[in-house]
């Protein structure tokens, strides 16, 4: 592979965002590993990592990326926001197209959508105001190999009326230390749901969609796992509620596998939207 040569201490004067998809299967998560661990052909490379390399060879400089949010190993997205800041003028790359220039740079299981040149002030992680995730589950007496890396699965028929008075005792504003995994270290685990609902798609699917001003880590696996338990062990929806006050990891479910997680769409300010052009 060819090296990368680029400027260390170049100044970044243009800031970049774009939204991208990906299957997570062949990923160790989005967060960047230590420089031993990508380096390491035994191990998954990150999604971090994988993109900036992709846009080190196009924009020949060192390239910092940032997104909305990490998913974990495995866990796909439909819509992660990124950005980065280049010494690139908005006039040198006027007629760009991102998406073409990253397409042989990247392997298939990702894809650039669509780019804007966004204000200075745009951060796709601290800009974020809520999220949409999406849990898919095949709801069938056996697993299928055609589904086992974007679904989960569960054998027990799905009562989607019992899923969604559990699911009721998400929303609003709630501590949920409960369904917090051990990692990421955060100020504090206050969260507001504003969205939190069961719904079939096919015959055999089952869509959890879930809104929020942002996410634990694991906490939506967590979520739906502990909503599995519950079912199988017969337990009343109130239950979600006693979980929720217990504050105590040890009273939720394990967290549910992390092929059925896709984070779908990140909401930001209008002002901030609105001040985006289209690369």
């Amino acid at each position: 592979m060819a090296k990368v040569l680029f400027d260390k201490h170049i100044s970044k004067s243009t800031r970049i965002k774009f939204t991208c998809s990906y299957d997570g299967t062949d990923f160790c998560g989005w967060q960047r590993q230590n420089i031993e661990r990508e380096h390491n052909k035994t191990e998954k490379p990150s999604l971090c990592r994988t993109l900036e390399t992709a846009l080190e060879k196009t924009f020949k400089h060192k390239i910092e990326l940032s997104a909305s949010g990490r998913t974990d190993a495995g866990v796909h997205a439909v819509n992660q926001v990124c950005h980065f800041d280049t010494d690139r003028t908005v006039e040198q790359m006027k007629g760009w197209d991102l998406s073409r220039a990253l397409k042989n740079k990247l392997p298939d299981s990702i894809v650039i959508k669509k780019a804007w040149i966004a204000p200075a002030d745009f951060h796709s992680t601290l800009s974020a105001e809520k999220k949409t995730y999406r849990y898919l589950m095949l709801n069938a007496q056996l697993p299928s190999p055609f589904f086992n890396r974007t679904m989960g699965w569960m054998r027990k028929p799905m009562d989607l009326d019992y899923f969604n008075q559990c699911s009721q005792y998400l929303i609003g504003e709630h501590d949920f230390k409960s369904f917090q995994s051990v990692g990421t270290p955060v100020h504090h685990t206050i969260r507001t749901i504003y969205k939190a609902d069961w719904a079939w798609q096919g015959p055999r699917v089952a869509q959890f969609t879930i809104t929020g001003s942002g996410f634990l880590k694991q906490m939506v696996r967590n979520i739906v796992g502990t909503q599995l338990l519950m079912a199988r062990k017969n337990l009343k929806p109130e239950y979600m509620d006693q979980v929720i006050r217990a504050m105590d990891r040890q009273a939720a479910g394990a967290p549910a596998d992390p092929q059925g997680l896709y984070l779908m769409k990140v909401y930001y300010p209008l002002d901030l939207d609105n001040g985006c052009r289209e690369l």
